[in-house]
C-alpha cells in the first residue's frame, strides 16, 4: 500500500481501477475535488500505473479480487463510498455491493442493472441507510438520464422517443462478456437485458415491431451503418417514468466487422458450453479491425416529440446529440459524479438506479464542462443526416 497524501480513511474506494472505465473514473474523481482515493484491482501493476499517471502518485493502492468476499471486505473497510468499475457485470452481480454495505459505505456501480438490484432486495438490503446506486454509466445510465433532461426542456408531456446509440471504439473483454451474457440475463425477473426488434407502442411492449437493417442511414452517424432495434429493461423503465406512448431504440454499428459479430451473438448464446473468452476475443478483434485507420467515436442521438406545457396542441420536436471519443470515459465520469454526490450527502438512502437520483441538469452541465465530449440540443425532429464521416470523427457537430 502507498500512503495517501491526506491522512485518514479514503473517501472513495475504486474497484476495477486499472481498466479503461476505472482509470477514467479516477481522473474524474480528482477533477471533482476528491483527494483521498483508494485504487484497487487484481493486478497491482496496473493500479500503480493509474496512481502514477492519473493521480500523480497521490492516493492508496490495494490488490482486490472482486469475486472474493474476504478480499472485498478488506478493500472496502474504511471507505466512505465504494465505486465499482469492475466486471463482468452479470457475473459479479451484487457481490461488491454486499461487501460495501456490510462495512457501512455508500455504493455506486457503473453497471449492475436489474440482477444486482434484485439481489440486494432479496437479501433485505433495499432499505439500507446508505445509498446504493446501480447503472451509473453510459449505457445503462446516460441512456436514461439524457432523455429525462430532454423531456425537461420545455415539454408539457413527452409522447415519443427515438434513440440511435452506438459507435466505433475498442471493445474490452469485460464488455464483450457482458454483451453475450445480456442475451440471456440482465433484465428484471431473470429475463434477458432486452428484446431485439421490440418497441414500446401505446404504452406497452410490442414484440417484433421493428426490423434490423444493414447499409442503413442513422441521424448523425457516418453511413452506411448496421442497426438493430432493441428494447431493454432500462428503456421500459424510462418509458414508464416519462409516460411515453412510443419508443424506438436502435443500437447502431458503424463498423461492419462488429456488426457481423453482433448478428452471430444469438447463435453463440444458444450453443451449449459457449466459450465466453473466445467470443470476447472475436468481438475485440472485430472492433480493432473496424478501427484501422479510423478515429474512435461514440454517439447518442435522442429525438423526442410531445406537447408544450400549456397543452396548446402544437407539437414540440427536439433532438439531443452527444458525441464523445470514448464511452468508457463517459462511464467513468458518470460513476465519479454519483460517488461525489454520495460524499456530499446528495443521494437518498436505499436502493436506486442512477437515473432516478442523479440530477440530469447537473450531469449535463458536468459533461459540458469536463471536455472531451460535445452535447448539442436542437429544435426540430431530425429524421436523418448525412454530415460526412470526417465531420463526425473530428467532432464538429
Amino acid at each position: 500500500m502507498t500512503a495517501s497524501a491526506r491522512p485518514g480513511p479514503p473517501a472513495v474506494g475504486l474497484v476495477g481501477a486499472s481498466g479503461m472505465v476505472g482509470s477514467a473514473a479516477a481522473a474524474a474523481l480528482r477533477k471533482l475535488g476528491v483527494e483521498s482515493i483508494r485504487l484497487g484491482a487484481r493486478r497491482i501493476d496496473g493500479v500503480r500505473r493509474v496512481l502514477a499517471d492519473v493521480l500523480d502518485g497521490r492516493g492508496e493502492i490495494m490488490a482486490v479480487n472482486a469475486t472474493d468476499p474476504v478480499s472485498l471486505t478488506r478493500f472496502c473497510a474504511g471507505c466512505q463510498v465504494v465505486l465499482n468499475c469492475a466486471g463482468p457485470t452479470y457475473l459479479l452481480r451484487d457481490t461488491v455491493a454486499v461487501a460495501a454495505v456490510a462495512v457501512g459505505a455508500h455504493y455506486i456501480d457503473v453497471a449492475g442493472d436489474d440482477p444486482a438490484w434484485e439481489g440486494m432486495a432479496a437479501r433485505g438490503l433495499a432499505g439500507t441507510d446508505r445509498a446504493v446506486v446501480f447503472s451509473a454509466g453510459t449505457l445503462p445510465g446516460l441512456s436514461s438520464i439524457l432523455p429525462r433532461w430532454l423531456a425537461a426542456t420545455g415539454f408539457g408531456r413527452p409522447t415519443t422517443l427515438t434513440a440511435h446509440v452506438g459507435g466505433r471504439e475498442p471493445c474490452s473483454p469485460v464488455v464483450a462478456t457482458d454483451m453475450i451474457l445480456s442475451l440471456s440475463i440482465g433484465g428484471a425477473d431473470g429475463a434477458a437485458f432486452g428484446e431485439p426488434l421490440a418497441a414500446w407502442r401505446g404504452g406497452a411492449r410490442r414484440p417484433r415491431a421493428l426490423r434490423a437493417a444493414s447499409n442503413a442511414v442513422a441521424p448523425f452517424f457516418p453511413g452506411p451503418v448496421g442497426m438493430t432495434p432493441f428494447l431493454s429493461s432500462e428503456t421500459v423503465r424510462l418509458a414508464r417514468a416519462l409516460g411515453l406512448d412510443d419508443v424506438d431504440w436502435f443500437n447502431v454499428y458503424p463498423g461492419p466487422a462488429v456488426h457481423a459479430e453482433m448478428q452471430r451473438m444469438p447463435g453463440y448464446a444458444r450453443e451449449p458450453g459457449t466459450d465466453l473468452a473466445e467470443v470476447g476475443a472475436r468481438l475485440h478483434r472485430a472492433a480493432a479491425l473496424d478501427l484501422v485507420g479510423r478515429t474512435p467515436f461514440y454517439l447518442m442521438v435522442f429525438s423526442m416529440r410531445g406537447t408544450p406545457p400549456d397543452d396548446a396542441g402544437t407539437e414540440i420536436r427536439r433532438t439531443l446529440v452527444l458525441r464523445t471519443s470514448s464511452s468508457y470515459q463517459l462511464t467513468g465520469l458518470v460513476g465519479a459524479l454519483a460517488a461525489r454526490a454520495a460524499l456530499d450527502g446528495a443521494l437518498p438512502a436505499g436502493l436506486h438506479f442512477a437515473c432516478d437520483v442523479l440530477d440530469p441538469h447537473a450531469v449535463v452541465r458536468e459533461i459540458r464542462e469536463a471536455g472531451g465530449s460535445s452535447l448539442v440540443e436542437m429544435h426540430g425532429y431530425v429524421r436523418g443526416a448525412d454530415i460526412g464521416d470526417d465531420v463526425v470523427e473530428e467532432g464538429a457537430l
